[in-house]
């Protein structure tokens, strides 16, 4: 494999500004509206290993209002818009490609209403899903879709998101009643109601949901909220192997037991979060597990999966029973980025991730770490592995092209696996930039073009996040 002759880098095609542009929104927003480089630099890079030019300015949005100001100034003088909300995204959907403004949502941060009754909340874009949670806890309940990161809510819509807790609740997807949106001529719609279903027209909040901000500005949101378990209990358990594990995993989903959470590090994870988090776990190939549901109900998935794991060789199990105790548990587990990370000071993190169907698991997961091992990269690896989503991490020298093309190698090696065997080229990460190719090999030319139309009868100056899922 030949290394480039420079770091990967996005295709950057920067749109010229019409000089007025700028003055134009200072008038509107004063104080709200910054083109000072650290601000635009803030905004003009995410957590992904990919570098572009800052946004010429950035306005920083308090109401719906604000955002079609801004979304209808930015079409009036055909200027890129990209939403933005903690910049936690991990494949270059933040980055201005084509140049123009960051709206950042993160100050429309207010829980609106909490309908107990029906089990919905109404939030801005900008609430993040702790803050949301916080809220929620008064009241006996729970928002469930648990990406790790403290993403905002906003882009946890654009970006589809799902996490921890997918496997039994599902991802943002089915989570997701109603929207308020910004279109690309500054318009403010509404899409979808507080209703559990509709058969209304078209599914026009399924469509934004995972549009990553090509399509329009989420404002509000609806979301399902849950009530509280009655009783939660979770546990660690080792492997002799990393097969033992993901053997365990397939046969626990087959045999339909409602696990919460079913997340797998392999043990040079363990040992990266072992350092970086200071705990003890075996270092050893193993699952996080979680149980929620009545005393009773969660005695017997318990007694389940202990079945299951010793068939499969594994330890006993490590409780942790006390929420505090749970809390540590999983916010190491959350801290495997960060662990990954600071195992090798000064690196980049190229992170990737795939889904397939169950039963294709091991298939998937066993060779992309077994690859990795033989590539000489360090790396880590985490999954949601209750539904099929795992995560790689690819840790280079920024300075060192041929450790980047190794590890752009084994991320192409990853998703042409998981496409052969019926899967995604992305769970959950979303698109963005990094993996436009892998979706025309995904859904076919054909389907990318369906997109391609939508795209250009909703935006058509494409000002919406342009250079993001397809290139126009």
């Amino acid at each position: 494999m030949n290394a480039p002759a420079a770091p990967y880098l996005p295709p950057i095609a920067l749109r010229p500004v019409d000089p007025a542009f700028v003055p134009a929104l200072q008038a509107r927003f004063g104080g709200q509206c910054s083109t000072a480089l650290a601000v635009r630099e803030q905004h003009g890079r995410d957590e992904s290993p990919l570098d572009a030019p800052p946004p010429v300015a950035v306005v920083f949005a308090q109401s719906s209002t604000d955002a079609a100001d801004a979304v209808a100034l930015a079409a009036r003088y055909k200027v890129p818009v990209i939403p933005f909300g903690v910049g936690s995204s991990l494949e270059g959907h933040l980055l201005a490609v084509q140049g123009g403004i960051s709206l950042d949502v993160s100050r429309m941060n207010q829980v609106l209403a909490v309908q107990a009754e029906d089990l919905t909340v109404r939030v801005q874009p900008g609430v993040t899903r702790k803050q949301l949670n916080e809220a929620l806890k008064s009241h006996g309940l729970f928002f469930p879709i648990d990406p790790g990161a403290d993403a905002s809510i906003g882009g946890m819509c654009a970006t589809r998101a799902s996490g921890t807790n997918a496997v039994r609740y599902g991802t943002m997807r089915e989570n997701v009643l109603a929207l308020e949106v910004v279109t690309a001529s500054g318009d403010i719609i509404r899409t979808g109601t507080g209703a559990k279903k509709s058969s209304a027209g078209y599914d026009l909040t399924r469509l934004m949901v995972g549009s990553e901000g090509t399509l329009g500005v989420i404002t509000e949101v609806t979301l399902k909220v849950y009530p509280l378990p009655e009783a939660v209990m979770a546990a660690t358990c080792a492997f002799a192997t990393l097969a033992d594990a993901v053997n365990t995993t397939i046969a626990i989903i087959q045999m339909g037991v409602p696990i919460a959470r079913c997340e797998l590090l392999d043990g040079n994870t363990v040992r990266m979060v072992n350092q970086h988090s200071k705990l003890s776990l075996t270092e050893a190939p193993m699952l996080l597990m979680e149980f929620h549901g009545s005393p009773a109900g969660v005695q017997e998935q318990i007694a389940t999966v202990q079945d299951i794991v010793a068939e499969h060789r594994g330890q006993a199990f490590e409780w942790a029973a006390t929420p505090e105790e749970r809390t540590r548990l999983w916010t190491a587990r959350h801290n495997a980025y960060f662990a990954g990370v600071q195992s090798r000071p000064g690196c980049r993190c190229i992170t990737t991730d795939t889904c397939v169907p169950i039963s294709k698991l091991a298939d998937a997961l066993l060779d992309s770490v077994a690859e990795a091992q033989a590539a000489g990269i360090p790396y880590f690896m985490v999954g949601h592995v209750g539904d099929g989503n795992f995560h790689m991490g690819y840790l280079i020298d920024p300075a060192n092209n041929e450790e980047r093309a190794r590890a752009e190698h084994l991320n192409a090696l990853l998703v042409e696996r998981a496409l052969r065997l019926g899967g995604t080229c992305t769970g959950e990460h979303g698109v963005g930039l990094h993996k436009m190719d892998f979706l025309v090999n995904e859904a076919g030319h054909g389907a990318v073009a369906m997109m391609r139309a939508i795209k250009q009868a909703l935006d058509p100056d494409n000002i919406l996040n342009p250079g993001k899922i397809f290139a126009l």
